[in-house]
């Protein structure tokens, strides 16, 4: 099952995807209040048994896509989780550390497909993040690896576009990671049409068709169960926060020399079971659009 946000009645509204139509379900806080039972009413109504008081299938291309998230989520990033990636980063030489690198993004740097990104003032071009989002599906307090994996309701494509001169002018990572429109998502996929991750998928990212990275969920330093798990032993995680798992290796700014996204340039995130995020670059005249 998929799922996307759309704008809806004047309000962002969690909407089923079935071919090219999307059945709007109900406003997205609603929807995250019971994602297992807007589930089931998704599997019902594709089949044409039910139809839930949205106002009946619209065609994909007549909506406006927005974020499948809600204002009040955290969306919690891990960084350097591909062992690679680490290695060409700040693990080079150096042993992996034993807790994942955790980063928070503001629910206002969010986007979706096909939504130009702007370059921020003063930096060098915009890096790219290919990876996997995954969405919580229900209240995770302490809980174990066992149970932090049932909390799982879907994922989707994800790109962590970094502005990397505002990243590295700290040790705290929060700026350079919270550009307007710099955290585009895909559509939202249902954990059983996925899967489990450390059953592997292949991430891939390519700017103007040419392929920047090619990597595999298998690879992980950390589980998405074990990040989670983690994660709930200090705060308690709710319906519709967002883990950002983490990019294989291949980013710009480790390459020489550095390749950074300048307007005018594509970049796509494809990621088995998931699909294909396409994300436009623009200039600094779209700031203030988020």
């Amino acid at each position: 099952m998929q799922y996307i946000g759309i704008n809806h009645r004047g309000e962002p509204w969690a909407a089923v995807v079935a071919d090219s139509r999307v059945f709007p379900l109900a406003p997205v806080g609603e929807f995250w209040a019971d994602a297992a039972g807007w589930q089931d009413k998704s599997v019902s109504l594709t089949s044409g048994t039910s139809q839930p008081d949205g106002g009946g299938w619209l065609g994909r291309g007549s909506v406006t896509e927005v974020p499948l998230v809600p204002a009040s989520a955290r969306v919690i990033c891990v960084g350097l989780n591909y062992k690679a990636h680490a290695a060409e980063g700040s693990y080079k030489d150096q042993e992996l550390p034993p807790y994942p690198t955790l980063f928070g993004r503001w629910t206002a740097s969010l986007s979706v497909g096909n939504v130009p990104v702007p370059v921020p003032s003063g930096e060098a071009g915009l890096d790219w993040e290919g990876e996997v989002a995954a969405y919580i599906g229900r209240r995770v307090e302490s809980a174990d690896e066992a149970e932090a994996s049932g909390a799982v309701f879907g994922y989707s494509t994800f790109n962590d576009l970094t502005a990397r001169r505002a990243q590295k002018l700290t040790t705290q990572w929060t700026l350079g990671k919270n550009g307007d429109l710099t955290g585009p998502l895909g559509p939202l996929v249902s954990r059983d049409d996925v899967g489990d991750l450390r059953d592997g998928l292949q991430v891939r990212t390519r700017v103007n068709g040419t392929e920047v990275q090619n990597g595999n969920t298998r690879d992980m330093i950390f589980s998405v169960p074990a990040i989670i798990s983690l994660i709930s032993q200090t705060l308690t995680l709710h319906p519709g926060d967002v883990i950002a798992t983490g990019t294989p290796e291949g980013v710009g700014y480790a390459r020489t020399p550095q390749w950074l996204l300048q307007p005018g340039d594509t970049v796509e995130v494809e990621i088995d079971r998931l699909g294909t995020l396409t994300t436009p670059v623009g200039d600094i005249s779209l700031r203030g659009r988020a």
